[in-house]
């Protein structure tokens, strides 16, 4: 057995199932066992697309994405998904090939040759380490899993030289098991003081980020337990479901949430970074907490950016709330929190724009319709506005690039992904017809793994969410308005069924009708569906 032959099988130990890559010359050996250690492999049709799918793959499974990548072309193409990632805080395996030692950043002209590839990707993953012998196989593969495990979850990359990939296994035979970790719990006593400032809260809040995206149980307990509304981010939405009076599934970008923060007396926030897009979208300053500010996050780092909170609590969101919840006083009914949550989605409502609304209940029918689907979204304006205020009725259950580090183009592989881990529900993709156009060969891939799966194109004409901001900044639009091929005929030669949808009084019917195809479902939206004038 040699070193690649080892790696595959030593994979299957950390419970990794899917890998996602496009085989090239240089990662033959990683394919030898690919079939003995029954691991499907899907193979996108770009690297880029392979890194979104292991993200969309990652969220719904809260299992480290892997994928399979070449050196040099595939390692650049990838990088734009691991940023995505990596701003996101999602668990992503990179496994790549580099030249052999002696050939490696020569200079000479090899194939796949970079002068430094471990330097290109460094930015953008927890951290890229070049394995210099077969035997530190195990050691790198337990570093990056006890990353995934115990600490705040981001890209690693382990790129391997060719001729160590030959070498022999550092073991005559694949270990029975790995070590695991456990994620921490935060400080006892710091815990005990965040509890005793809770029970003294008249008006508490809560704030929760992707970072307790798995811990809904103890947040939606500690919600009833201190009576206080649930502020969700985008990565958290659903966390708390819509339907809960304690839910507020709102952009604390927007005055009428960041008016329910800043009259509380106590605020917990709790896996959040706190991060500009979620807090200060329109980077006018103006957010602020007034009140006594209780972090807890697993990133001590983080936990001092943005704003500095009088208790810190460095420790796993679910693990430390479990330990956090005895000490809490029942105020069940006492804090009028869901008169508050009520009070701030009331004033929303009332100022949201009639096309926003639009947008919004748009999503409110899919999840009729289609039973509460995973919705991925790409950068686009139904998305946008959604991000605003859409509440999902389920945690790791809608998701986007939207926010954060803000690709195009992700929406259709985050999908694949993510239907690949979570067979069981229909996966949703929403996207416009200029992000698609980043990724429409994927279309292929979708037919080729077989997922169920809905892309839902909003075909506005290009780039128009720029397009609007060009014209409220007086600049002549330059570069928005794009050449659009015909959407339904190349997902029809790609093997999708395909609708088309004028006006919102037939979206019910139309989404209908794609729960019986076999083959994945394209719907395309006439911009006029959203006409407020109709």
């Amino acid at each position: 057995m040699n070193a690649g032959n080892y790696l595959t099988h030593l994979l299957t130990q950390y419970d990794v199932d899917c890998v996602f890559g496009i085989p090239g010359v240089h990662t033959l050996e990683l394919y030898r066992a690919l079939n003995d250690a029954r691991i499907k492999h899907i193979t996108p049709r770009h690297e880029q697309g392979a890194g979104f799918m292991a993200d969309g793959y990652a969220r719904v499974t809260g299992k480290p994405g892997v994928c399979f990548i070449i050196s040099g072309p595939g390692m650049t193409n990838i990088a734009t998904a691991m940023g995505q990632a990596y701003s996101d805080s999602i668990p992503m395996l990179v496994i790549s090939t580099v030249n052999e030692h002696g050939r490696m950043g020569s200079g000479e002209g090899w194939l796949h040759e970079l002068p430094n590839q471990q330097a290109l990707v460094s930015g953008v993953c927890e951290f890229s380490h070049t394995v210099n012998a077969a035997s530190e196989i195990p050691h790198v593969l337990a570093r990056a899993y006890a990353v995934f495990d115990s600490c705040r979850p981001r890209p690693v990359h382990i790129e391997i030289p060719i001729n160590v990939l030959m070498q022999d296994a550092p073991s005559t035979s694949i270990p029975v098991s790995v070590p695991r970790l456990n994620r921490s719990v935060g400080n006892p006593a710091l815990i005990a003081d965040a509890a005793r400032l809770i029970n003294s809260a008249k008006k508490p809040v809560i704030l929760v980020g992707g970072g307790a995206a798995r811990s809904h149980t103890p947040i939606d307990s500690l919600g009833e337990m201190i009576d206080a509304p649930v502020v969700m981010t985008v990565n958290a939405r659903g966390i708390v479901p819509a339907e809960h009076p304690l839910a507020v599934p709102a952009s604390a970008s927007l005055p009428e949430v960041r008016e329910l923060i800043a009259e509380s007396d106590v605020v917990l926030a709790v896996g959040t970074e706190m991060g500009p897009t979620d807090y200060d979208f329109n980077e006018d300053g103006q957010f602020v907490v007034n009140g006594k500010f209780i972090r807890i996050e697993l990133d001590a780092q983080q936990l001092m950016r943005s704003i500095i909170p009088d208790i810190g609590i460095v420790g796993d969101a679910k693990e430390s709330l479990v330990a956090m919840l005895p000490l809490l006083d029942e105020r069940s009914g006492k804090n009028n929190g869901a008169q508050r949550a009520a009070q701030s989605l009331k004033k929303l409502a009332e100022s949201t724009s009639d096309k926003d609304k639009l947008y919004v209940d748009f999503l409110s029918i899919i999840n009729k319709v289609l039973d509460n689907p995973v919705i991925v979204g790409d950068s686009t304006q139904i998305i946008y506005a959604s991000n605003s205020h859409y509440g999902s009725t389920a945690a790791n259950a809608y998701f986007n690039s939207a926010m954060g580090f803000g690709t195009l183009g992700y929406a259709l592989p985050a999908a694949i992904g993510a239907a690949i881990g979570d067979s069981d529900d229909t996966v949703v993709a929403i996207s416009g017809d200029g992000g698609l156009q980043f990724c429409l060969a994927e279309l292929a891939t979708a037919v080729d793994a077989n997922v169920r799966l809905i892309l839902i194109i909003h075909e506005n004409g290009g780039y128009k969410e720029i397009k609007k901001f060009m014209t409220a900044s007086d600049i002549a639009p330059v570069g928005v308005d794009l050449l659009e091929p015909d959407i339904t005929a190349i997902a029809e030669a790609f093997g999708w069924s395909t609708y088309t949808v004028e006006k919102m009084a037939d979206v019910d019917s139309t989404l209908d009708k794609t729960k019986t195809n076999p083959a994945p479902a394209l719907v395309l939206l006439k911009d006029s569906v959203f006409d407020t004038n109709a």
